[in-house]
Formats: structure tokens, sequence, C-alpha cells
């Protein structure tokens, strides 16, 4: 990796912060409609509004939304939400559209239109992707071919758009790289790769993602913390394992322990990627 400043590489997503914001709005895909707010975590402590200056004031200026985190698709809304971003100079990196299995031959053309939607929302926010979950059900050549049918439809209707389309090994569909590198060969580049170090395990787990982030884009960063102490070993391993298979784009910290508090996981995972980064960028001796 070679990059004049680290730090240009460090994204965060809504997720890392979900305990601060509390509140969600459930999906129901036999609707467009967004839900009444829930409070799954708590009360509110910063709404959605909130967020870009709240990572600006951290350093960190690429953000990813959580969809169940938006309160509202009204275009007005949209335009405050895209104010608070450009007002504080945060990219909205992605929108991470969080429900739909477009695997599954029962659902797949409901999800479809419904993640369609969503996609034009991305689209409307400015986002620089949309990630799409590829599927839920158990690999097969059926149950992948499904998923590729249905991507290449969304990317079809997204064709002109300046939002991409991305997926991410994710799910049982996508438990493993042989199945990811083949609904990809299937897209033909109209769908990218979000790659992620939490959701594979495992003996094989850093020689799969190395399969796979070749073809990355974009990467959730996902450190494990264990009584507030993160597990500096596999994360160091995790980013070499991105490293060594040429992945040249943003980290996305994702943090989701109960302790330390948000932030401060937060900053342990940001300093530690920055720090790595900055050795993979210097010469040899």
């Amino acid at each position: 990796m070679t990059t004049a400043n680290p730090a240009d590489r460090i994204a965060i997503s809504t997720w890392s912060l979900h305990r601060m914001m509390g509140t969600t709005y459930p999906h129901d895909l036999d609707t467009l409609t967004i839900p009444a707010a829930h409070e799954t975590y708590g009360e509110v402590n910063e709404s959605l509004l909130d967020i870009p200056s709240a990572v600006a004031n951290h350093g960190i200026h690429r953000l990813e939304i959580c969809s169940f985190h938006l309160p509202s698709r009204d275009p007005v809304y949209l335009g405050e939400l895209r104010d608070a971003l450009s007002r504080v100079d945060v990219q909205l990196q992605t929108l991470l559209i969080e429900a739909g299995d477009i695997s599954d031959p029962t659902t797949s053309q409901r999800d479809t239109d419904w993640i369609a939607q969503w996609v034009e929302t991305a689209n409307a926010l400015g986002a620089k992707h949309a990630r799409v979950i590829a599927g839920k059900q158990p690999p097969s050549s059926d149950t992948l071919d499904l998923s590729a049918r249905a991507l290449a439809s969304l990317a079809e209707r997204n064709a002109g758009c300046s939002t991409r389309l991305v997926v991410e090994n994710w799910f049982d569909l996508l438990a493993e790289p042989g199945h990811v590198n083949y609904l990809l060969d299937r897209l033909d580049g109209r769908v990218g790769l979000n790659a992620d170090f939490g959701n594979w395990s495992g003996p094989n787990k850093y020689a799969d993602l190395r399969a796979i982030f070749g073809r990355a884009e974009l990467c959730h960063a996902k450190a494990s913390f264990n009584n507030g102490q993160m597990d500096e070993a596999d994360y160091a391993q995790c980013l070499s394992a991105a490293d060594e298979a040429g992945y040249s784009g943003p980290y996305t910290l994702i943090f989701d322990a109960e302790t330390p508090s948000e932030w401060d996981g937060i900053a342990i995972e940001k300093t530690f990627v920055e720090e790595q980064l900055a050795l993979a960028a210097t010469p040899a001796a």
C-alpha cells in the first residue's frame, strides 16, 4: 500500500455508533414506507443529521450509513443530510442497504424491487456506493445464478447513475471465496465488492480474505475486542491479507463490542490501521 496520508483511507459506519445513536427504523420488505422509530439501543444521543459533524470532529471524512438509521426518504430530509455532510467535508462513501434476500426464489423479485428503491435513495444522497446483500440462501448453482440475475437487473436499472453497487462476503451464499468469485465473474464488473474482515472465521480466514481482496473496492475493517482489549494479532493479519492481495481502498472502521465505549474503540482501531498503513508505505531499508 502506498499513500501520502493514511488518514485519507479511513472511513466509519453508523453501525459503529449504533449504541450512541440509539434509534433504528427496522425494515419491512412489504412496504417502501419507513416505519416508526424504535429505541433499539436506548435513547437517542446523536441524530443522523449530527453524525457528519461528529465524525469530522474525530478526524474522519468518509461515512457509511446503514439504511435502518435513515428516518426519512423525503427529498427535503435527504437534502438536509447532504448539506450536513457537505458542510463538514464528509463524503458519503456507502449507503448500506440492510435487508432483502434476492437469492430466495420466493422473495427475489419483491426484494429486488425493494432494494432498487433504496439504490435510488443512495443516488439522491450522493453516495459513492450502495452495498446490497447478495443473498442469504445456502450456496448452489441455482441460488448463486438467481442472485447474479437479480444483481444484473439492479445494475441495469442503475445504469448511468453515479452510485456504484457492491456486494459483501456475508451470509451463507457468500461464505467462502469460491462463491464470491463465481458471483462476481458472472457480473462482469457491473457490481463491485466490499470485503469484510469480520464475516469470516476459522483456520483458513486469512487465506480466504487474500483470495477476494484483490477484487475489493471497499473494506469493512472490523476488529475483535475482549474485555476492552483489541485482538491486535488478528487485526494485523487481516490488514496484511488485504495488503498482500493488492487492496488499496479505504478501511471502514467497524466496532460493535460492549467495551470500551464506541468512540474509544473506534480510536483504537483508527490508530492501529493508520500505523499499519504507514509501515506498509515505508520503503524497506
